[in-house]
């Protein structure tokens, strides 16, 4: 029984190692507890007019939920599918400063996809601008 407790426990704590958290701005605004300790993921739209590139080739733009915006630091290639008001994922940490620094940016893969994580944080932030379509139905006569 003893071996049996040991080993769960350490499965558990490699578990939660392992877990990633997904915020909205508005939910990782609130979260104070995350700074620089865990990696979360990070869904919103994209701030329009706020995409900056560097001499060092870094971009910085705002995530935003139409309440909150968050600025966001990554060095790297974007997705093609990047652009100012898309919905995105950016994976990484955020600072004491509110800064989030990406690892990784996530883009929508067509005209009609919204992250299910990122339409579920702007309904909650009562921004979401359209209804998810229901692929299962068949095309619309």
């Amino acid at each position: 029984m003893i071996a049996l407790g040991g080993a769960t426990g350490l499965i558990l704590a490699a578990f939660q190692d392992n877990v990633t958290y997904f915020y909205g701005p508005s939910d990782l605004h609130a979260q104070t507890a995350m700074v620089g300790t865990r990696l979360i993921r990070l869904g919103g739209l994209v701030t329009p007019g706020s995409v900056r590139h560097d001499a060092t080739g870094a971009i910085q733009f705002t995530v935003g939920d139409g309440k909150t915006e968050i600025p966001v630091h990554y060095r790297g290639i974007l997705p093609d599918l990047f652009r100012e008001g898309q919905g995105i994922i950016a994976e990484g940490r955020i600072n004491a400063n509110g800064i989030f620094t990406a690892t990784t940016i996530l883009a929508k893969h067509d005209e009609t996809y919204m992250p299910p994580e990122v339409a579920d944080a702007l309904k909650r932030a009562g921004t979401w601008r359209g209804e998810p379509q229901d692929k299962s139905a068949g095309p619309k006569q």
